[in-house]
């Protein structure tokens, strides 16, 4: 903002964001702190015909050169004018991609327009703002996610360390998550028999929670009712319109907890209603998409912890269950996006509860399973499995998944049509591995397909539904862990291409005018974060293209780079000059063309992806 003023030569100026409604001043030069306080210090609507309004009406460059005589009308352009002296004003708006984003403005107090370089000048500083607000809202979704992966694994390390008990369980996913949904306050209810008990707190006016710890029937138009009947969740966004209704939990909220927005989340085992969570604020103030997602994953974590808890409670074989879960628990703590020996430690489990003989976990990648692990299986079989997957037919255990059932239980494998009648590779299982009972549960997210559990035995014998209960809840996990690894993967990712346009960025500004820096940087970073091992950059002069920057290209390929390619030279030339996004050619050595053989011979290059550096329509 100092930089704008200052080399556009106007005494005052702000730079404003834009949220599709309402614009927000986050930036300041010259303003009185009295003006600001009552004019920049709120979000505000443009009024009609104001530079803003312009602006939002698509206009690129907004230029009053006298504001005193100009048509818009509004309180605060009567304020600008008489009590800041204004009477030139130039607006740029900031956009990224095609959507606007925020606005530029500068002021002059006399009438002297703003030069075309000035113009230029403050556009240029517009985007240069649009990078920084992308940038930090990068950095911002990187923490976020940051902070919900160490949440989530803070909470599993909980429920690993306190296997049956609830209360630690409980207690930590509501200060998870109350933190995380900057929520003022929260409880975890128990659903039982049409009434409701608070299991934890946090946060909540003693009023209120000595209120809902005794057992309620909710009100019809509760969120916990209406979550009974099955609604996803409720989102109360202003409670004093629901305290009209005068159910007395609704007037209780408002009168007890003091609270205006409230969310409720139910934990479901099925389709049956354990409980729920429930957030609160004391302002209006909705949960964004982001908040509510957290608090179902939360959801999803308590109803596992209820479903160990039950279990545990229910036999010494529920015990047994619990210890393995809770070891499969402490692999996926330490092995964050890792899945393999999460795998193996969730087989190893598996089939020593559910007394299989041999077992397999498999990943779904929307067309083909792949095998992620496997344990005890048959060395003739599991080499005929490596060498040669089977293709689930229709009738398979993985066919019937894919198709859509959760969890496929065949007393004998040797005794179905998809053996008779299947070809060798579906009947391996049986002739080599020795299988005759089968279970297989799909591993699932949101109904999407992301893989599945089997556990083989070698005698027929079905499996008890507690224990395909277990493989269940070893499926729920699994998914979890892949979940875990994604969020990590994609967090690491961001960190890496955050980092890398950072470094881009410091040495273009550190290096005003010589593209050279600019140049390698780019490349050294297009190489670690495209797992390239060579490249080079290149500028058109009109009739040939020149390397201006490479990188790991063996001399001899070097040599010739330097002399320049023409269009007909390159394989990729041609397409980039007729429009194409980019070239990807997978073998090089493949293609026929002179200059990928020359490629392939004096570098070793066997792959190559070419992408144009245009401004407009000029391919640069």
């Amino acid at each position: 903002m100092q930089k704008a003023t200052s080399l556009c030569e106007a005494e005052l100026g702000f730079l404003s964001t834009f949220d599709g409604e309402y614009f927000r001043a986050v930036a300041t030069r010259g303003m009185p702190e009295k003006y600001i306080e009552e004019y920049l210090s709120e979000s505000y609507l443009p009024g009609p015909n104001t530079t803003h309004a312009r602006l939002v009406g698509g206009e690129q460059i907004v230029h009053v050169t006298d504001l005193s005589i100009d048509k818009a009308d509004s309180p605060r352009r009567r304020a600008v004018v008489e009590r800041l002296g204004v009477r030139t004003i130039l607006g740029v708006p900031l956009y990224k991609d095609d959507t606007l984003v925020g606005a530029f403005h500068v002021y002059r107090q006399e009438v002297r327009p703003f030069s075309g370089k000035q113009i230029a000048l403050l556009q240029n500083f517009a985007a240069q703002a649009v990078i920084a607000m992308e940038n930090a809202r990068l950095i911002t979704e990187t923490r976020e996610a940051l902070d919900q992966q160490t949440a989530t694994a803070e909470v599993l390390q909980v429920i690993n360390s306190s296997p049956g008990d609830l209360a630690p369980v409980f207690d930590a996913m509501l200060e998870k998550a109350t933190r995380l949904c900057d929520a003022h306050s929260g409880f975890l209810w128990i659903y039982d028999s049409g009434r409701f008990r608070a299991a934890a707190a946090r946060g909540l006016p003693p009023r209120y929670e000595e209120f809902i710890r005794e057992p309620r029937v909710p009100g019809p138009e509760t969120g916990i009712a209406r979550v009974a009947r099955g609604e996803p969740l409720v989102h109360f966004q202003d409670m004093t319109a629901a305290y009209e209704t005068g159910d007395p939990l609704q007037r209780a909220s408002v009168d007890l907890g003091g609270f205006r927005t409230i969310l409720v989340v139910p934990l479901r085992k099925d389709n049956a209603l354990l409980g729920g969570f429930t957030i609160q604020r004391q302002e209006v103030r909705p949960f964004s998409d982001k908040q509510i997602a957290l608090l179902q994953n939360f959801a999803a974590q308590a109803v596992i912890a209820m479903e160990n808890a039950r279990l545990i409670t229910e036999t010494r074989e529920a015990l047994d269950q619990q210890t393995a879960t809770a070891e499969v628990l402490e692999v996926i703590n330490s092995s964050p996006g890792d899945l393999a020996p999460v795998f193996d430690a969730m087989l190893e489990k598996a089939m020593h509860l559910c007394d299989g003989a041999f077992g397999m976990m498999s990943t779904y990648d929307g067309e083909h399973f792949h095998t992620g692990a496997m344990r005890g299986v048959p060395a003739t079989y599991a080499e005929q499995h490596t060498r040669n997957p089977p293709h689930p037919g229709p009738e398979t255990g993985l066919g019937r998944i894919e198709r859509g059932e959760d969890i496929v239980h065949i007393l004998d494998l040797g005794d179905t049509d998809a053996y008779r009648t299947g070809d060798p590779r579906r009947r391996d299982v049986v002739d080599l591995g020795g299988a005759r009972t089968y279970v297989a549960v799909a591993l699932r997210k949101e109904r999407k397909l992301l893989g599945t559990i089997a556990v083989y035995r070698q005698e027929v014998q079905p499996f008890t539904d507690k224990q395909i209960a277990l493989l269940q809840n070893f499926a729920a996990q699994a998914v979890i862990a892949i979940e875990n690894a994604r969020l990590i993967t994609e967090t690491r990712e961001a960190l890496d291409q955050q980092t890398a346009t950072a470094e881009v960025l410091q040495v273009i500004n550190s290096s005003p005018g010589d593209l050279r820096p600019v140049f390698d940087v780019i490349l050294e970073k297009a190489h670690s974060l495209c797992g390239a091992n060579q490249g080079s950059l290149f500028l058109s002069d009109g009739e040939q293209f020149l390397p201006v920057a490479m990188r790991g290209v063996p001399e001899p390929l070097a040599e010739r780079l330097r002399r320049g390619l023409r269009g007909s030279d390159a394989l990729s030339s041609q397409p980039l000059l007729a429009g194409e996004r980019f070239v990807h050619i997978a073998d090089m050595a493949a293609s026929g063309h002179p200059g990928a053989q020359a490629s392939v011979e004096l570098g070793g290059v066997r792959t190559l992806l070419s992408v144009p550096l245009r401004k407009g329509d000029a391919l640069l």
